[in-house]
């Protein structure tokens, strides 16, 4: 008792004073990721942090730690991934979307441009008609048509449904209206409109009739709708020259129309020569994948993403141009289709969000930020809008300011929605092409791409852009401004293609180099005699495959 007595006495003197008691360090919550969720354990307890969780599923703990801990574990164990527990819950919370800040489309919603007035038309498998899809941020209407190319539907005012699940989730990237609990819409065009336009069946596959078909009432119905995008987040494999192919030519036409046509690189990478139909189509902006890595909080550790299609294209044309967010990419899904069936494991928790990877993804990223520039300033044509879109993307370097992806892959870099719409750039896409002279047969191009006799691919004309083996995939980037780009984009020119003659300037499509002789176009059949074409266009395409989440 009297020992108690004497230890309150010591507290109230040192109270009295104005000594303070010592106060237990502040701990925050982190997820520590490396070979094991058991080493991870040792580790944190040998800097003294506490474990709360472990997530095997991962190889990693959940940890509380103080600063101090944290600088002890970053300096003794170098291969450990560290990140706030936060910035780990994009993938199940619905109220985080994290790509429209990614790309500074959040800034451009606080400065009032979010695609007011700007229509695009997503090509795709349809649309199952949440709320968040049928109307506006500002609670408008913004389905203004819809048309079932499979059907060959007449009646354009006819509802659709999505029994895929793809076209809604990419509707939803795109222009979801959602908000999160912060205020910050989810989708990167909330006030774009919307026409949306069915080619493709439950199972994700369409026949090249019905996307022309939808094609073409898009061009048809431009005006109508002002439809000034279109997102064509699909691929299928090149079987002849881009100009000879049929979607490309349709394509060409509604590029031609005004048009911004936003087109998928594919799933189907990393190798190069992987670039599907119609991104191998020269005019239109074709879109890569990148990976936040799963911590959208820190960009140094950003990858692009192992799947996403790679060029050059065979008439030697550099594809992707840009990359866009495009891994474990959250949005509306419905229930009922046949993505969300087929890979229950990716539903949200009630069923109507989903997460998915692939360049269909980031292509509709990039569709939602031309709605912004256009927007912003509607006068831009598509060459304007392609260009601004390269001149403010930022490619991902290494610590000595290189680059760190070929620009077979990564093209321009990652798109940057805020520094295009506050851009500037002109004339820097689709130099000497001539679309009128392509469509009508008269001429075609080719890009500065080729390949030596070692198969190193790489630019003609330009020094240091040799992709032989590719790069590695495991290690994280920082995507910024900081590289110059050697005589700007001089690797988007085109040049005419002459069939083994020199070209108009200078460039011999021969001696081992031309891309038609000995290209070996699918099905083991060389390019020779004419197409690989059926007699009835059944040939199919289809949305994206499905890839692993990243």
């Amino acid at each position: 008792m009297i020992l108690r007595t004497a230890f309150t006495v010591l507290a109230i003197a040192c109270l009295a004073l104005g000594m303070s008691q010592p106060q237990a360090p502040t701990t925050t919550s982190y997820i520590l990721q490396g070979d094991s969720a058991e080493s991870m354990t040792t580790a944190v307890r040998l800097v003294g942090g506490e474990v709360t969780d472990e997530l095997n599923i991962i190889q990693a703990v959940g940890a509380t730690l103080s600063a101090e801990q944290v600088e002890m574990l970053q300096s003794s164990y170098k291969n450990i991934k560290l990140f706030r527990d936060e910035t780990v819950k994009v993938a199940g919370d619905v109220e985080e979307t994290f790509y429209p800040t990614l790309i500074g489309a959040n800034q451009l919603h606080r400065e009032g441009i979010d695609g007011d007035g700007v229509t695009i038309a997503v090509l795709d498998t349809g649309l199952w008609k949440k709320s968040a899809l049928q109307y506006t941020g500002n609670q408008d209407m913004r389905i203004l048509a819809q048309y079932d190319a499979v059907r060959d539907g007449h009646d354009y005012k006819v509802d659709l449904d999505d029994f895929s699940g793809h076209g809604t989730h990419i509707t939803a990237i795109a222009m979801s209206s959602d908000r999160t609990k912060q205020g910050n819409f989810q989708g990167v065009a909330p006030n774009a409109n919307l026409v949306a336009v069915r080619a493709f069946q439950g199972d994700g596959t369409g026949s090249y009739i019905d996307v022309i078909r939808g094609i073409d009432w898009i061009v048809s119905h431009k005006n109508t709708y002002n439809i000034r995008i279109l997102n064509m987040s699909f691929s299928a494999t090149p079987r002849s020259h881009y100009w000879d192919d049929p979607i490309n030519q349709a394509v060409m036409a509604a590029w031609r129309a005004g048009i911004v046509v936003v087109a998928s690189a594919g799933n189907t990478g990393p190798d190069p020569m992987t670039i599907g139909v119609p991104g191998n189509n020269p005019y239109v902006i074709t879109v890569g994948a990148m990976s936040d890595n799963y911590t959208p909080g820190d960009a140094s550790d950003d990858i692009l993403a192992s799947f996403s299609s790679a060029g050059p294209t065979a008439e030697g044309f550099v594809k992707p141009e840009i990359t866009a967010p495009g891994g474990h990419m959250l949005g509306w899904m419905p229930p009922h289709g046949s993505l969300s069936t087929a890979h229950p494991e990716f539903r949200h928790k009630d069923k109507e969000y989903f997460t998915m990877s692939g360049t269909s993804q980031s292509t509709a990223v990039v569709s939602g930020v031309a709605a912004l520039l256009l927007e912003a300033e509607p006068w831009l044509t598509p060459d304007d809008v392609k260009c601004r879109l390269m001149a403010s993307a930022k490619p991902a370097v290494d610590d000595n300011g290189r680059l760190a992806y070929s620009v077979f892959q990564q093209g321009a870099g990652m798109i940057s929605a805020y520094d295009a719409v506050h851009g500037t750039a002109t004339d820097c896409a689709n130099r000497g092409l001539d679309i009128d002279m392509d469509i009508t047969g008269q001429r075609h191009y080719g890009g500065r791409a080729n390949v030596d006799e070692n198969g190193n691919y790489y630019i003609m004309g330009l020094d240091g852009y040799l992709w032989t083996d590719g790069y590695l995939w495991t290690d994280g980037y920082l995507w910024t401004d900081g590289y110059i780009w050697t005589d700007g984009y001089l690797w988007t020119d085109g040049y005419l293609w002459t069939d083994g003659s020199v070209g108009a300037n200078g460039y011999l499509w021969t001696d081992g180099y031309l891309w038609t002789d000995g290209y070996l176009w699918t099905d083991g059949y060389l390019w020779t005699d004419g197409y690989l074409w059926t007699d009835s266009l059944t040939e199919t395409a289809g949305v994206n495959t499905w890839v692993e989440q990243e």
